[in-house]
This record gives structure tokens, sequence and C-alpha cells, in this order.
């Protein structure tokens, strides 16, 4: 028997997902029975896991056209809804490609699919904004953010990142307001992204005050994120010697400084023409 006419469904996902080359998976995808009759009697049965991981591989290779059309094949599906992972997948895909425009669509198009969109969407959409530097769109997001799902952490965070790539601090303590209103209780990104901010915006008397009262006033204990974050504040305005007493603090508090730390030190350090000091 003829082994391209016998393939099946579980077959062919398990071709597809040891194809590395998209271009062929693809091929593959689309004409899974080559040697069959032009117009076969009944279209091939493809599974939800056939579709993910074609829709993975094209995006990935950044073949946005093509897994357009794979998207659009899927809509016409009737034997299974998609899962949301797929669409939150395909959303980052155009951020990190930077097609805002396309992520928003992507969004837009979920319930489409007869797909219900929650906060894992909502959240893949606004870090896709983010790593576009679609800051207005992220605040449109903002504010009207139940008509779309029920915010978390998660989304309050990448807004506060937002706030905090611009430097806009006021936005910052909205979006800290506004968890505090909703019952979301802030963690150690949180409080480490405005510690960053406060710094960026020279507030280094306002940093240290936040990291010690954060975990009487937030319940947050500073975390190695939030100091890691507060040594990049302060190294991106130059403020080394603060920084690498914040280093000896963590030692002292027996929070162990990792690459991170010491690549932030090192680069501030390059970055004034004082490389060799400090260690």
């Amino acid at each position: 028997m003829n082994a391209s006419k016998s393939i099946s469904p579980f077959r062919l996902s398990s071709l597809l997902r040891r194809q590395k080359d998209p271009i062929l998976a693809l091929q593959l995808f689309q004409n899974p029975k080559p040697d069959s009759t032009p117009q076969p009697k009944k279209p091939f049965r493809y599974s939800l896991l056939s579709y993910d991981l074609i829709i993975t591989k094209l995006g990935r290779a950044k073949m946005f056209d093509q897994m357009d059309q794979i998207l659009h094949q899927l809509k016409q599906e009737t034997r299974f809804a998609p899962p949301e992972i797929i669409f939150c997948n395909v959303i980052s895909f155009y951020g990190r490609a930077h097609l805002p425009d396309r992520a928003l669509q992507m969004f837009d198009e979920i319930p489409t699919f007869r797909c219900h969109r929650t906060v894992k969407s909502l959240n893949s959409l606004l870090n896709a904004l983010l790593r576009c530097c679609e800051f207005e769109k992220m605040w449109k997001f903002f504010v009207g953010i139940d008509k779309y799902a029920t915010p978390d952490a998660c989304t309050y965070n990448i807004l506060m990142k937002a706030c905090c790539s611009n430097e806009y601090l006021d936005d910052a303590w909205k979006v800290l307001d506004e968890m505090s209103r909703k019952g979301i209780p802030p963690n150690s990104v949180t409080m480490g992204s405005l510690i960053y901010c406060l710094c960026s915006n020279l507030k280094l008397k306002e940093a240290f005050k936040l990291k010690e009262d954060m975990a009487k006033v937030y319940g947050v204990p500073p975390t190695i994120y939030v100091y890691t974050s507060l040594i990049k504040g302060l190294c991106k305005i130059g403020e080394m010697s603060l920084a690498f007493r914040l280093k000896e603090e963590m030692l002292m508090r027996k929070i162990k400084p990792d690459a991170a730390v010491y690549s932030t030190l090192i680069s501030g350090l390059f970055k004034l023409g004082r490389k060799g000091e400090g260690f």
C-alpha cells in the first residue's frame, strides 16, 4: 500500500512536527496525499494539532501571508473550536515582527473562530503592543479594559512596564491605584517596574522609600527583581555608587545577585568610561 495514500491526521501531525523547513511543512500540510486523485471524494480531516503545528512554524518563520491562509481555513472548520492559545501565539508572532495592526486584527477576530477571549489573549495583545512601542493604543485598552476581559496582575504589570518605558510616572501611579481599586495585589514585578520609573525620573528618595515600605504597605518584600530594577534605574542615571551599595545590601540580606545584576553594573561602568572599577 502506498504510504502517501494511507496517511492519517495523526501521521500528518507527526510528519509536521519533524519537518524543520516551514516551506516544506506548508507543502505537506496543503497536500497530505500527493498521490491521490486531484479531487478526492472526501476532504482530508485535519486535526487541531496539525493546525497548531503549521501555524507555529509559519509564524516563527514570519510567513504571515501563508499563516493567514491557514487561519482562514481553520475558521471554516466545524468539527472543533480552536483553543485561545493558538491566537495568543499568532498575536505574539505579529508583535515580534512589529506588526501591531495585524496583532490587533487577530485579537478582534478571535470570537469569529468560536473561541472565547480571556485575559490570556488580552495580555498577549498588550505585550505585542508594548514590543511595538504602541503606548497610546495600550492606554486605550487600559481605559476600557473591562469590556475585553477581566484583567489580572500580569495585565497591569504589562501596562506598568509601558508607563516605565515612556517614563510616565503619573500613569504608573494610576496603574497601581487601579490595581488597588480592583483588589488585585501588586507583586515584585509591579513594584520593580515602578521603582525603575522613579529612578528614571530622578525620584531617588521616593524610589528608596518605596523599596523600604513596600513590604509593609503593599505586602511585597524586596526580591531580586526589585533590586535588579532599582540597580538598573540607578545605572541608567549614572548613580554607580548607590548601585554598588545596593549590591552589597543584597548580599547582606542573603539575596544572591544574578547575572542580570552584574551585567547591569558592568554596562553602567562602561557607559561612564570606568571599566575595570567596582569589582
